[in-house]
């Protein structure tokens, strides 16, 4: 996590690549921490194996962990990514959250796929997940990066 926020995510993966070697176990805590700096690192690739290797290892998967591989695939524009982290997500049933959908959200709009950001902006409401600014302008972007500014309305 310090890693991560020092802009030093190479060393965070690298810590977390030394614990497993010296057979350190890791939990969810660990690997969402090094999710976070694949996120800063703009390691999309590398988030999506981790996110891969806690599922091998049967480790229990939560909004936060889902949350920092969808980040991650979200700041490096990888929408198709970021739309299976999410299907995977509520295949195994875990909850979502504003920041959940509003990174999907705004994954799609990088890759301008107004269609899939409104469709997930309005299925919120039967996820029982509140939208905030953030969702609704990500939307709104979405549309706007398409060419579709009238679906926004």
């Amino acid at each position: 996590s310090a890693c991560e926020k020092n802009g030093e995510w190479q060393k965070g993966l690298q810590l977390l690549s030394s614990m497993l070697q010296s057979k350190v176990q890791a939990n969810t805590i660990t690997y969402s921490a090094a999710l976070s700096a694949c996120e800063k690192g703009r390691k999309w690739e590398s988030a999506v194996q981790l996110l891969s290797v806690m599922v091998q290892s049967r480790m229990e998967l939560n909004v936060i962990t889902y949350n920092a591989a969808i980040s991650a695939c979200e700041t490096s524009c990888v929408w198709e990514m970021a739309l299976q982290v999410y299907s995977v997500m509520a295949q195994n049933k875990v909850d979502f959250d504003t920041f959940t959908c509003s990174s999907t959200i705004s994954a799609c709009a990088h890759g301008r796929k107004w269609e899939q950001a409104m469709h997930l902006f309005k299925s919120m409401a039967q996820c029982k997940v509140e939208s905030n600014a953030l969702t609704l302008n990500a939307a709104i972007s979405s549309c706007k990066k398409a060419s579709e500014w009238k679906k926004a309305l």
